[in-house]
């Protein structure tokens, strides 16, 4: 089961105000805003890859096959905020609605993202369960860490002061002050 995105739901953790303060640019010139816009995004996607946390949030759509053995469904989404909808798919491709509170985010959603699933869920019977939450930090989750937008400002100050210069690997890779930050929130895996 992956979890796959299906909707944006709130804006970039460092907005373009905010980061072309931090750049020291002319707050008249407007010429470097879609790159300014590209490197924050870009960044963004690299702190969430490299903690394994959502910093900005999402709708994401589960698909399941069978109800988790001991009604413990762990997610790769941190944090986990909650569950938007749920149903029962049919062979015939249509849903039949659950009551979103048989299905709640277990009691750590930052460290132990997971879904408990109430004994009361319908029996999926050769059929599949659908199941959208929402996960991130931001918007209606909990505000993003201090050290994490740190982080995607440090990365994109560094980027667009090194347009053009490339790692000996062949990459932009993130400036070394920005492993200490990230360090204090990646979500280890067992």
């Amino acid at each position: 089961m992956t979890p796959i995105r299906v909707a944006e739901l709130g804006v970039e953790p460092v907005g373009l105000p905010e980061m072309r303060g931090y750049l020291r640019l002319d707050p008249d010139d407007h010429s470097e805003v879609a790159l300014i816009e590209g490197l924050v995004a870009a960044a963004r996607a690299g702190v969430e890859a490299a903690t394994r946390r959502l910093v900005r949030p999402a709708r994401f759509r589960l698909m399941l096959t069978a109800w988790p053995a001991g009604g413990v469904l762990p997610l790769p989404l941190s944090p986990l905020v909650g569950v938007t909808r749920a149903g029962i798919v049919g062979a015939d491709g249509l849903v039949d609605e659950i009551d979103t509170a048989l299905l709640r985010p277990g009691p750590d959603p930052w460290e132990a993202p997971c879904l408990l699933v109430d004994p009361a869920v319908p029996l999926l019977m050769r059929k599949a369960a659908l199941i959208e939450v929402t996960a991130g930090s931001g918007g209606d989750g909990p505000p993003v860490p201090a050290p994490l937008a740190q982080a995607i400002r440090m990365i994109v100050a560094d980027w667009f002061e090194n347009r053009g210069d490339t790692a000996p690997t062949g990459t932009l890779a993130m400036p070394p002050a920005v492993a200490g930050l990230l360090a204090q929130h990646r979500l280890m895996r067992l």
